[in-house]
């Protein structure tokens, strides 16, 4: 949450103001929820497309998986706005919750709550997208689903990344399947989308090192997890990265960008200047328009 003993005009200053006004919304509520399992936290919330769609009658679906640093205090509300934002420029949206870290003190011995779970996490975003296209049907009767796109935000660029990828999983991956996601894109907003950079980097608090375990745990696990390893997916990707983010560093952007390029992918970066982590995210920031055009641009 925002710091307010940070002092004005200072980086930590602008990011605690955009960190504000992005949750200063109120929750835009869904017109409805479906369960993709039993877990109270296995739900997709959805939002008919309001006002233009755009060509045809059918309205394109994009996926949304919020961030926060796959800790349990962040859940889907958060983002609920966005969600409502792009269904407002005409998208069919399908906001997926998942199962985060548990709340009480850190690994470190802090009060932040750890991040994600082991393999929870990953389990109830497989199982999510594997039963997106029947929920779309019930839940969406306006919406396409063959003309998908997933978004994410931070920790959730992350999952996007890696749900589009699980056809390179390594052969005994449960969450590996047999061909590409039928995707039209990926947009990822600001994605923990390397984990040794974000390692290195201590983003959120070590949130990488957290989701998969210490040790030699991260390293064995990292390529089960980690979208830098899990390329070329030949799915059309984009990073939406504002310049300023002090969260989640530009770094670590171009460092999946450049994994991409040497595997012989091309992935777009949009780079907003003067812009940090939260206005990816805030229907009030101009960044939130340019992130509903990217995904225009691979939906319609």
């Amino acid at each position: 949450m925002p710091d307010a003993a940070a002092e004005p005009g200072t980086a930590a200053a602008r990011n605690a103001a955009e960190e504000k006004s992005a949750f200063s919304h109120p929750a835009v509520e869904p017109d409805s929820t479906a369960g993709y399992g039993d877990h109270p936290d296995q739900v997709i919330d959805f939002y008919a497309p309001r006002g233009v769609t755009g060509p045809g009658e059918a309205a394109p679906v994009v996926v949304v998986l919020h961030g926060g640093s796959w800790r349990a205090p962040y859940d889907r509300r958060h983002i609920s706005p966005f969600a409502g934002f792009l269904a407002e420029r005409g998208f069919a949206v399908a906001s997926v919750e998942y199962r985060r870290g548990a709340e009480g003190p850190g690994l470190d011995g802090s009060g932040e709550p750890v991040a994600g779970r082991w393999p929870d996490t990953f389990d109830d975003v497989a199982a999510a997208l594997d039963a997106l296209p029947e929920l779309v049907r019930q839940h969406l009767p306006r919406a396409d689903a063959l003309r998908t796109v997933l978004t994410g935000h931070s920790a959730g660029g992350h999952l996007a990344l890696w749900a589009a990828a699980r056809h390179l999983l390594p052969a005994d991956a449960p969450w590996r399947t047999d061909r590409p996601a039928p995707l039209r894109g990926v947009v990822a907003l600001a994605p923990i989308a390397d984990f040794e950079v974000a390692d290195k980097l201590d983003v959120c608090g070590g949130a990488a090192r957290q989701l998969l375990g210490d040790g030699e745990l991260f390293a064995e696990r990292r390529p089960y997890a980690d979208p830098a390893l899990l390329l070329p997916t030949g799915i059309a990707t984009t990073l939406v990265q504002g310049r300023a983010d002090v969260d989640v560093p530009q770094a670590v952007a171009e460092a999946y960008a450049d994994a991409a390029a040497k595997a012989g992918e091309v992935v777009g970066v949009t780079l907003l200047e003067d812009v940090g982590h939260y206005p990816l995210i805030d229907p009030a920031a101009d960044a939130c328009a340019v992130v509903a055009e990217e995904i225009a641009q691979l939906a319609w």
